[in-house]
């Protein structure tokens, strides 16, 4: 590696001291109730005997992948905005870009599982046991962790090979594949583009599956009773949710190469912290037994 930047300075989301102080309680707040939240779905799920069917198994791995992913940027930012200069090595912040895409397109997979299950509940119901099998479940979500990390691969190698020199500013609150090319010194305009079809193409292919899957499960349900609209937009209304929230705002950084990068630093704030933190409650408040389970657990 030809890189003399030994170290990367982290701008965060804003350089004014006062305001910094603001961004560590309340995303010290966020992360303590992301993980907090998630944890308690994961415990919920893996000792409750009566959540275990496909949703949950994956609601559960949802859960653990969210606490990974806040837990690769939210640390390093929340002890950053107590300091001037927010510094992270070379290899930390490869480690982040690394961790970042690894556990963010997991999730993005994850959710296109789920929407597969909600669909066979809905569309084949009779079916459902049958299509969705231990085996296939565990299937899908090891496929989604194997996908996760080749993703991640592609995206972290090209940029720890490039050429760092100079400039060791990144104008973001964690390590990304677009603030990094800012800074190296040869033309990373392939790798940028590369980049893009990469992340952007994954974030808004999966993006598209997930919506065509709810315009057919709205299809399937004409002429259902109105009972029978309530129960579906109910178990599907919660995915939607988080699936907009996730998916709109990692679209639009990764979708376009990135010029404004101040843009993308606000953005990145609901899929990487807010998402994981609203998870638990979009998908508890919806769900009457998840919150019997977990009252049952907390008896205990």
């Amino acid at each position: 590696n030809s890189s003399s930047v030994k170290e990367f300075i982290l701008l965060g989301l804003s350089e004014n001291q006062g305001v910094q102080k603001i961004y560590f309680v309340v995303f010290l707040l966020f992360y303590t109730l992301t993980v907090a939240g998630n944890l308690l779905i994961v415990l919920t799920v893996t000792s409750s005997r009566h959540l275990n069917c496909p949703m949950y198994f994956f609601l559960s791995h949802l859960s653990f992948v969210d606490v990974c992913y806040s837990s690769v940027t939210a640390p390093q930012m929340i002890s950053g905005s107590l300091v001037e200069n927010n510094t992270i090595s070379f290899a930390g912040c490869m480690g982040q870009l690394f961790g970042l895409h690894f556990f963010g397109c997991t999730e993005i997979f994850i959710l296109t599982a789920m929407a597969y299950d909600r669909y066979v509940a809905i569309c084949r119901p009779l079916h459902y046991p049958a299509l969705m099998s231990r085996r296939l479940c565990g299937r899908m979500v090891g496929g989604s962790w194997a996908g996760g990390f080749l993703h991640s691969t592609l995206q972290t190698l090209p940029t720890a090979l490039l050429p760092f020199c100079g400039p060791n500013k990144v104008t973001h609150y964690f390590c990304d594949v677009h603030p990094l090319l800012h800074l190296a010194c040869a033309d990373t305009r392939p790798m940028g583009l590369a980049a893009v079809a990469n992340s952007g193409v994954i974030a808004l292919s999966c993006f598209l599956i997930l919506v065509a899957s709810y315009v057919v499960i709205l299809v399937s349900l004409r002429g259902k009773t109105l009972a029978g609209w309530h129960k579906a937009l109910s178990t599907c209304g919660s995915h939607i949710a988080v699936v907009i929230l996730f998916l709109g705002p990692c679209t639009f950084v990764y979708i376009r190469p990135s010029s404004d990068l101040s843009k993308d630093r606000i953005v990145a704030v609901f899929y990487t912290l807010i998402t994981p933190m609203l998870n638990p409650l979009i998908y508890t408040l919806r769900n009457e037994e998840v919150k019997g389970a977990m009252r049952k657990l907390c008896r205990r």
